[in-house]
Order: C-alpha cells, then sequence, then structure tokens
C-alpha cells in the first residue's frame, strides 16, 4: 500500500526532542550487531502480567508516571471510544458488584452440571487445555503458533474471498438451504392472489435482494427463524404473516416483535427515527435532614451546617465501609475541598450556641454518627415484612412505568437509563484524579429534551423548565445534560436490547466480518513498512503491528488539565515502554478508565529495533514514541482499505475470527452436555488470552476459592459417610470392595472432619429459625397469633440430636444408615451422584482458578460475535442458557432470531 504521508501531515513533536523524518539502513544494521545473542520468545506472546523487576538491558529505571506534555495535531482529533454496550460503558464500582452482578453472566457462573447422559462430566485431565496440556512444551509457544495459524488461516480466507469477488461467485460455503415449497430465499418466486404480487414481505413491507457485500449463501441460508412463543405468527399457504387481528385491535397488548435484522436496508442511514415519543427523564428525590442528634463532628464537637454543606457531609458520612475510597488521600483531599466551597457558599459551620467553626483539618471531622444513621436505617429496610417490601416495589415500578418505555416510529421501545443519577461523591475507576469530587444535582434547567416535533413535551418538575427542546432525529438519544466533575455530557438512550442498539451492535460485527477480506493485504503492507526509511510510516505500521497483535486501545488527545492521565498505542510516552533484549517490551501506563496497563510482550525483531529508534537518545520521560503519528492519520490511512475502518475495529475482528476458528475444530461429537460447555468455555478463554483480555485478580478470589474447595471436601466426607452406611447394612462388602474403597478420603483430616460437623449442626440451626421466622411473618399477615418460643426449642432438638449422632460416628469410626427403607443399591446411587457433583465443582474451580487474571466476559460481551455462540448452541444441543445470561439474550436477540435454527452460519 502506498503511503499517503507526507510532510504536512506529521505532527509536531511535544518538545525539542523529536523523531529523525527518516531512518537509514545503517542504523537497523548497527542494532542488529550490537543485538545480544539470547535466544528470541516466539513473537505474538504475552509472557506476564505482574509487577515489573529492575533487571532491564536497556532501560534499567522502573516506570513512572510524568505529567504529559502538551501536543499539537493536524487537523480535529479523532473522538476514539470503544463502543461496548456492558463492561467497558460501565462504572468500575458497578462492575465489581455486578463483573463489574459483573455484566451479565462470566462462564464460571454457567452452570454446568450434567443434565442428561450417563457419563459422569469430564475430568480436569480429559478437557485439557492449551494451559493444562501434560507436553512440555511452553506455554507461551503453544500460544504463539495457535495464533500463528489462525493469523494464516485468515489470509488464506481473505484471498479466497478477493478472488470470488473477481469472478462475480459466491464465497463458497455450504450449500444454500431453501424452504419447505423449494422457492430459494434468494430469489423468491412471485405468486398472483387476487391481483397482488405475494412475494415474501417482512414487517409489511416487500423485502428486496440486498446490495450489501455480504455473501449470497449466508444470506439465503433458510427462512426467517422460527416463530417463537407468543411473537410471530405462521405464514399462510402464499407467504404472507397472517395478522393477529384481536392483538392488533387490542391496546396494551405485547406488540409484535419489530425483526429489523430482515427488513430491506434503509437509503438514508443518517435518519434515526420519523417520530419519538417519551416521559423524559425521573429525578432523584430530593435530601432529607438528618435527625438533630446526628451531627457531624469536627474536633469532638457536634456542628450545625446548612442543609447543602449537610447533604455533601452525608455523601462522606454513609460511605465509611468503603474503604478503599474513604481511606484515598485523593480521595480525601478532593472531598475536602469541595466541602470546604459549599462551606464558605452557605454561611459556614457553628456550635451549639450558634457560634461560627472554622473547619480547617480534615482529620478532625468524624462522620461515624451519620454513617450509624444511615447504616440503621438499611437494616431497618432489610428486616422489613416481605409483603411490605412487595408492596413498595409495586409502587415503585408504577410510578417509574410511564419512564420506562417510549415510541420509537410507532414502535415500544424500551429506554435503558432514565433515571437521573443521584448527587454523590465522584469514584471514577482506576487512578483517577478527580476521585472524591462532588458530583452536584443535575436541575431540570441543565437537561435538554430530544423528541418529535408533533409529540408532547413531557412536563419538567413543578416550578423548573427545561434547558432546551429539540427535534433531531439524527440523535438516538432522548435526554442530555452536562455533568460538573469531568464536564462529560450523560446521555438518555435507548436500553441494550432495543432496535438502536441491536443495529449498532449488528453494524459493528459486520463491520469486522468485512475486515478479513483484506486482513492479509494490511498485515503485509505494514510488515513491509516496519522497515520504511520514513519515521512517519515506520512508526505507523509499528503501531498497527501493536493494534493488530496486542489488542492495544489506538489512544487519544487528552486535556490533562480536565481528564486523566490516560494514554492509547498512539500516545504512549518514554517512560510508558521498557525494552528488554533481544525481542521483549513492557508497556506499563494508565489506560482506558485509568485502569492500569501492564504487560511483557515478545515481538517481532524489527518491530523491537524499530521501538528502540523511537526512543533513541536524546528523548526523555515525557516524549512521545510515537511523535509523528496521531489517531486520526492512523485511522485515516486504515479507511483507504475499507470504509469505515478504524483502529477498534481489529479488536473485534481478532477475537470473533479466533473464536471461529477454534469452535470449527472442536470434536464435540458424542460427548455429554458439560464436556460441550466446558469446551465451548476453553475457546473463550482461549480468545481472551491470545486478545490479551485481562484483569486484575478480584479482591475475594481467594475467598471464593477456599468456599468452593470446603464445598468439595463436604461432599467427600458426605460420599464417605454413605459408603460407611452401606458397609453398616452389609459388613461383607469390606471384602469385596476393599478396604481402600471405605477409607476417608485423602483430603480430609479428623481435625478437619470436626469443624466441618460443627458447620454442619450451626447450619442447620439457622435453617430452623429462619424457618421460624418466616412462619411467624407469614402468621402476622394472615392477622393469626405467632407460635409460641418453646416450638422454636422443640424444633431446635434436631440440632442437637445430630451433634450427638456426629460425636458417636467420630468415636466408634461407624455410621448408621439414614433414610426411609435404606439399601445398598439406593446408597451406591447416591455415592455415584456425589462423584459426579465432585467432579464438576472440581472442574468449577479449575475454570475459576484460570479464569482468575482473564476476563471471558469482555470477548463474550463486546468482541465475539454472538451468531457464533448461538450456531454452536444449534449444532450441539446446547441450550443458549448456558451461554448467555438473561440480559445477554435480550441484548443478543437480534442474533438468537436471525440465524434461528440455521447451524451453519460462519463468520
Amino acid at each position: 500500500m502506498p503511503s499517503d504521508s507526507s510532510d504536512d501531515d506529521i505532527p509536531l513533536a511535544r518538545n525539542n526532542h523529536a523523531s529523525a523524518p527518516s531512518v537509514s539502513r545503517s542504523t537497523d544494521r548497527a542494532m542488529d550487531k550490537s543485538a545480544s545473542k539470547a535466544r528470541p520468545a516466539p513473537p505474538g506472546l504475552s509472557i506476564r502480567h505482574g509487577p515489573v523487576d529492575d533487571r532491564m538491558d536497556i532501560d534499567s529505571t522502573p516506570n513512572g508516571t510524568v505529567k504529559r506534555k502538551s501536543r499539537s495535531s493536524i487537523g480535529q482529533a479523532v473522538k476514539y471510544k470503544d463502543d461496548s454496550d456492558s463492561e467497558d460503558a460501565v462504572p468500575l464500582a458497578k462492575r465489581q458488584k455486578s463483573q463489574h452482578k459483573k455484566v451479565d453472566s462470566d462462564s464460571d457462573d454457567v452452570p454446568i452440571a450434567r443434565k442428561n447422559g450417563s457419563k459422569l462430566p469430564p475430568s480436569i485431565k480429559e478437557t485439557a487445555t492449551l494451559e493444562s496440556s501434560d507436553d512440555d512444551q511452553p506455554l507461551g509457544t503453544k500460544i504463539a503458533q495457535r495464533k500463528a495459524g489462525i493469523e494464516k488461516a485468515a489470509a488464506k480466507e481473505a484471498r479466497a474471498i478477493r478472488a470470488d469477488a473477481k469472478t462475480k461467485k459466491p464465497t463458497p460455503k455450504k450449500a444454500i438451504k431453501e424452504e419447505s415449497d423449494d422457492e430459494p430465499l434468494a430469489k423468491p418466486k412471485k405468486r398472483q392472489s387476487n391481483g397482488v404480487s405475494s412475494a415474501k414481505k417482512t414487517n409489511g413491507v416487500k423485502k428486496e435482494e440486498s446490495d450489501s457485500d455480504a455473501p449470497i449463501a449466508k444470506k439465503g441460508k433458510k427462512a426467517a427463524p422460527a416463530p417463537k412463543k407468543g411473537k410471530a405468527t405462521p405464514p399462510d399457504k402464499g407467504g404472507k404473516p397472517v395478522k393477529d387481528e384481536s392483538k392488533e385491535n387490542s391496546e396494551g397488548e405485547d406488540e409484535e416483535e419489530y425483526r429489523w435484522w430482515d427488513a430491506p436496508k434503509k437509503e438514508d442511514d443518517s435518519v434515526k427515527w420519523t417520530t419519538l415519543e417519551h416521559s423524559g427523564v425521573l429525578f432523584p428525590p430530593e435530601y432529607e435532614r438528618l435527625p438533630k442528634n446526628v451531627k457531624l463532628l469536627y474536633d469532638g464537637q457536634p456542628v450545625d451546617l446548612h442543609i447543602e454543606a449537610e447533604e455533601v457531609a452525608t455523601f462522606f458520612g454513609s460511605m465509611l465501609h468503603s474503604t478503599q475510597n474513604v481511606e484515598n488521600p485523593v480521595f480525601q483531599k478532593n472531598f475536602f475541598a469541595d466541602f470546604k466551597d459549599i462551606l464558605k457558599k452557605t454561611g459556614g459551620a457553628k456550635d451549639k450556641q450558634g457560634k461560627p467553626v472554622d473547619i480547617k483539618e480534615f482529620k478532625k471531622l468524624d462522620f461515624t454518627k451519620i454513617f450509624d444513621h444511615y447504616k440503621a436505617l438499611g437494616d431497618a429496610r432489610k428486616a422489613r415484612p416481605a409483603a411490605e417490601k412487595k408492596a413498595e416495589k409495586a409502587e415503585k415500578d408504577k410510578a417509574e412505568g410511564h419512564f420506562m418505555f417510549c415510541k420509537w416510529d410507532g414502535r415500544k421501545e424500551k429506554v435503558g437509563n432514565f433515571r437521573v443519577e443521584p448527587p454523590g461523591l465522584f469514584r471514577g475507576r482506576g487512578e483517577h484524579p478527580k476521585t472524591g469530587t462532588v458530583k452536584k444535582r443535575v436541575m431540570p434547567e441543565q437537561v435538554t429534551i430530544n423528541i418529535g416535533k408533533d409529540a408532547k413535551v413531557p412536563a419538567p418538575p413543578p416550578g423548573h423548565k427545561w434547558k432546551a427542546v429539540q427535534h433531531d432525529n439524527k440523535a438516538t438519544w432522548l435526554a442530555m445534560w452536562q455533568e460538573n466533575v469531568n464536564g462529560n455530557y450523560k446521555y438518555v438512550m435507548l436500553a441494550a436490547n432495543s432496535t438502536v442498539k441491536g443495529q449498532a451492535d449488528f453494524k459493528k460485527f459486520e463491520k469486522a466480518r468485512d475486515l478479513k477480506k483484506h486482513i492479509d493485504r494490511i498485515r503485509a503492507d505494514y510488515t513491509r513498512e516496519l522497515k520504511s526509511e520514513v519515521m512517519a510510516d515506520r512508526q505507523r505500521a509499528t503501531a498497527m503491528y501493536l493494534i493488530d497483535r496486542f489488542a492495544l486501545r489506538a489512544g487519544n488527545e487528552k486535556d490533562t488539565e480536565n481528564e486523566a492521565e490516560t494514554v492509547g498505542c498512539c500516545s504512549l510516552k518514554f517512560e510508558h515502554v521498557t525494552l528488554r533484549e533481544p525481542n521483549t517490551v513492557i508497556f506499563d501506563f494508565l489506560g482506558k478508565d485509568s485502569i492500569r496497563f501492564y504487560n511483557e510482550f515478545s515481538v517481532d525483531r524489527q518491530v523491537f529495533k524499530n521501538l528502540k529508534v523511537f526512543k533513541k537518545s536524546p528523548k526523555e520521560d515525557g516524549d512521545d514514541i510515537f511523535d509523528r503519528l496521531t489517531t486520526s492519520q492512523l485511522n485515516k490511512h486504515l479507511s483507504s482499505y475499507m470504509t469505515g475502518l478504524t483502529a477498534k475495529v481489529f479488536r473485534t475482528y481478532n477475537a470473533s475470527w479466533t473464536m471461529s476458528q477454534l469452535l470449527q475444530k472442536l470434536e464435540v461429537e458424542d460427548r455429554t452436555m458439560a464436556e460441550k460447555i466446558k469446551l465451548y468455555n476453553d475457546c473463550n478463554r482461549e480468545v481472551a488470552i491470545l486478545c490479551n483480555h485481562k484483569r486484575t485478580v478480584g479482591a475475594g478470589h481467594e475467598a471464593q476459592m477456599e468456599k468452593l474447595g470446603d464445598r468439595i471436601k463436604g461432599l467427600k466426607y458426605q460420599k464417605w459417610r454413605t459408603k460407611m452406611m452401606m458397609l453398616d447394612l452389609d459388613p461383607k462388602l469390606k471384602k469385596k470392595k476393599g478396604a481402600e474403597f471405605f477409607e476417608l478420603d485423602s483430603d480430609l483430616d479428623q481435625a478437619w472432619v470436626e469443624e466441618h460437623q460443627q458447620f454442619l449442626a450451626k447450619e442447620l440451626q439457622e435453617k430452623i429459625e429462619k424457618k421460624f421466622a418466616k412462619d411467624n411473618e407469614k402468621l402476622e399477615a394472615d392477622k393469626q397469633a405467632k407460635l409460641p418460643a418453646k416450638e422454636l426449642k422443640e424444633r431446635l432438638k434436631a440440632v442437637a440430636e445430630l451433634e450427638a449422632k456426629f460425636k458417636k460416628e467420630n468415636k466408634t469410626k461407624k455410621v448408621e444408615a439414614e433414610g426411609k427403607g435404606p439399601s445398598v443399591e439406593k446408597l451406591t446411587t447416591a455415592v455415584e451422584k456425589l462423584d459426579e457433583r465432585i467432579r464438576t465443582l472440581e472442574m468449577q474451580s479449575a475454570d475459576r482458578e484460570g479464569n482468575k487474571e482473564v476476563a471471558l466476559g469482555t470477548s463474550k460481551i463486546n468482541y465475539i460475535d454472538p451468531r457464533l455462540t448461538v450456531v454452536f448452541s444449534n449444532k450441539f444441543q446446547v441450550p443458549i442458557e448456558k451461554f448467555f445470561s438473561k440480559t445477554l439474550r435480550d441484548k443478543f436477540n437480534w442474533a438468537i432470531q436471525s440465524v434461528g435454527d440455521d447451524d451453519t452460519w460462519e463468520f
């Protein structure tokens, strides 16, 4: 590909330490001669993920964080934001409670217990992955070889697609499936009915042949997928959908699903809607003052505050449990600065006598009484009867009901975030410099409403007015305002399962599919330009290599006075990259959302040499590595290969193409359900590793693993007791099966057994007490007399009996057979079921341990085409619920429905 750079396109360096405009061949040769004779690691490999040590051959000092110097760029910088709807768009605080719930369903949470079939779930060794195989080949070599093979397959596919395009033939895939009446969907025959053409219609519109670049074979695979319950109506003999008149004429019923993926493509894609109606936004409730006996203390003395200052004090006081925030010095500093500003504006603090109190030191503030007050309120809310909670929820749902949906071109669509965020303290993600800053209450006067011209404008709260009302049908947001912390604009958008969001996802994955037609030429071009004598071309080629091979984000310009000091590939600084001979590159910087990106990669030798040139003296900390490249220039170059191609498309393409290749090579036939799910999850894990989707080990990981280990031990103990019951019924079994069969598992010892027995007794006690409380709660709701305390005492006798039984078993080493009509056959079956549960949990444990540093959800939700998962589900009869949670099934409904029962679709 010819270079599209010119001297005019080269940005000015951020200081005088600029790279030379060209690179001589002698420079490359000199570096080759000085290179270490150490054996290079395979290129394209992530070596490790953790703290960097000090043993660096080139840059001996550890990476630091230096304030970025200003950089002037040619042209307007492209706003680069990853278009994910789930993980990346959710605040870290929410992600980690939910990832971050965490988005939905991670593969760790997928139940893998066997439902059908006689086989036990596979052992860890039977479904070994790259990480766990027994050969002596290093993991890094295996991953690099696998990745190289996938890239080779991608190049072959791209050449085949272009060759077919030249001969005007569709890409050879599977045979085109035909409809039941022998009509190919790609060229439907026309039938006459009452003189009107009855060619197949979708959504009431005649479906035309698409002029898109998608292969005809893909389009004509099959008719519309089988109708879902309550959604679609079976077609008549002429191929037209039969309208359900009762539904059409009744208001309030669920509307027929709008199958936009079957509708003809719009001529003007920029117009998003024709008519739009909605109810605006829901504001948080007004602040309620603290009781008179609850005060903020300063230097041990209670102080009176203006209502605005008191509200800000409650922001900090109510979150004392969040130690990672309130003990953060930056968080404290930012909060205290804003708190003092509020005090100054509202008249300051006063003591009991009304005299002014000068609040100067943060450490003298005591928020304990405020925290205790809100904790008591929270505990009281949790302790309320179920009926009261249910009534409150129903009332809340009723109040929010009309905000939850809008009318978009006459269709009912769900609104995603109709609630205005309440005031509080900004937390941010990672090491955000503004953490602890006060987020002010958003007023209606700050909110702009976007709505149809003929629609009724929603009324603002009494006594207020909207900032503006507009009718922009090229925008997909319903309302917008600017927040005070970072000056960012917040938008009310449709929900993840809406038509607009689904179409955006569809376009994203289709664009990634288009990239496979060009990927070989792009890679060949940037590989050649890695040795270009033009510095700008060499920097661009090196950046493209890093973005393609290691999923680095492109990066953008930042206003460092108002934004976090985050970088991407094009904005990397001297101190963010450390080089170690012969081909190891260590990256250490704050990436998107202030999350630290630390990784060591082995790269092609030429890339290593290039980075060495880009860091050449007199460059120093604070200087740009890619000082002759901007994101906008990179994306402009990429668009010369394919319309709309940007750096971020590579992340989606690499994840989806890799997943597609891995799934095609699986041997899934004659596997149990658990084995099929495990194999799919292994592919997902490999995608995450190959695409470098890593995460920090969760704070609760070790505790979770310990808890899971105790569950496994508990089942092993239960299995031992069951075997001992068999021996109680038939002592001769010891000779038949051998004494080893009845021995206690090697993982267990007597001390653990006695501790577990205490746990079981306590668990039974808690269960009885909860049941007693629930029975009384129900009686109270029915206005009947509560159960007496002696009833609870009577029920708790079961606990004492269990403790006595355990004590006897420990002493005699015998276990009496339990249950109704116990028999050796029944107990043998019970042992087999316990074995099955143990192996399933052991596999889950191995999965979780292997996933602790791998973000499976990132790949599955944002980067792997969901149609690949649907096809796998169809082909091997695995319920889609095993892979997608309810939230993800709603989000990817377009993929589930458009693929239907087809198992031949390919990325």
